[in-house]
């Protein structure tokens, strides 16, 4: 067992972890972060999406280890007037809302590498993340206007 530091959101979280720990059991089990969650456990389906010093990780499949004062953002951080986040809301991407997060953090990292995505490219880049209500379409359309407001 040895302490790590989880910077998450801004804030520095002391994290009592052993080498196996997952980042996802860390992030919610030991700091409370609920946005982060466990769909597949295999890294297939983007629910446990976290961005770390900006990339997506599958916080399912990574040990919290590696993350030691590291920049992990999470939905949570993330405030509501944010352009992709009020994007999803105002574009109703969403139903039950389980994989919004994943998607919200990916779309963040795809317009900070590519402020002008075509549909092609975001369906590319979001390709690993499943929503099983199939808001496919909505969620393009916040994708398309996040890109917009981000440009505005």
């Amino acid at each position: 067992m040895s302490d790590i530091t989880l910077k998450v959101n801004g804030t520095c979280h002391k994290v009592p972890v052993e080498d196996q720990t997952l980042l996802l059991d860390a992030l919610r089990g030991r700091v409370g972060i609920t946005s982060v969650r466990e769909g597949c456990g295999v890294g297939a389906c983007g629910a446990c999406t976290v961005l770390a010093d900006g990339h997506s990780v599958s916080s399912c499949l990574a040990a919290a280890v590696r993350f030691d004062d590291v920049e992990l953002t999470t939905a949570d951080g993330l405030p509501e007037d944010d352009p992709v986040v009020s994007s999803f809301v105002d574009s109703n991407a969403m139903q039950c809302g389980y994989c919004i997060p994943g998607f919200v953090l990916m779309t963040k990292e795809l317009l900070a590498e590519n402020p002008a995505p075509t549909d092609e490219e975001i369906v590319s880049h979001l390709e690993g993340n499943i929503c099983r209500c199939a808001t496919y379409p909505e969620i393009l359309k916040a994708v398309r206007l996040a890109a917009e407001r981000n440009a505005g």
